[in-house]
């Protein structure tokens, strides 16, 4: 480009993330980006460009909006990039362990699960054995206590 820096329209930020406007328009509204305005159209900055890209990568780790702004608003305000570094270090361990406690919990929800049809299982085939009972079909729901 000459001297004016590249600037975004919301058409091209929304297909470049994948998301809609609605979703810009939002982010806006929280005061994660501020494109400038010219008429009503938004002119978005390599700095909202930036925050957007910073924005997108938190929402796929799990962030909350609300975590994802104190980061990046950090890195402009006081304590700057150290403190924003050691701020984001400190969430990724938080969301870490959420997330290990959440497989731990996935983990042994498909050990009962597994335990579960261990015991149906069994139990059909003990009363197969002792009579004639017909093998469940894709249609028949199965009756089985737990």
């Amino acid at each position: 480009m000459t001297t004016r820096e590249r600037t975004w329209s919301i058409a091209e930020l929304a297909t470049e993330f994948e998301i809609t406007h609605r979703t810009l328009r939002h982010y806006e509204e929280l005061g994660l980006i501020s494109p400038e305005r010219r008429g009503t159209t938004r002119v978005f900055s390599k700095r909202d460009r930036t925050r957007l890209a910073l924005i997108m990568r938190g929402r796929r780790l799990g962030f909350p909006l609300e975590e994802i702004r104190r980061i990046v608003d950090m890195y402009d305000d006081q304590p700057g990039r150290v403190g924003q570094l050691q701020y984001l270090l400190d969430q990724i361990s938080d969301r870490r362990a959420d997330l290990e406690a959440r497989r731990r919990d996935i983990e042994d929800s498909l050990a009962e699960l597994a335990e579960l049809e261990r015991r149906c299982e069994t139990d059909l085939a003990t009363l197969r054995g002792s009579r004639a009972v017909p093998a469940r079909s894709q249609d028949t729901p199965s009756r089985t206590t737990v």
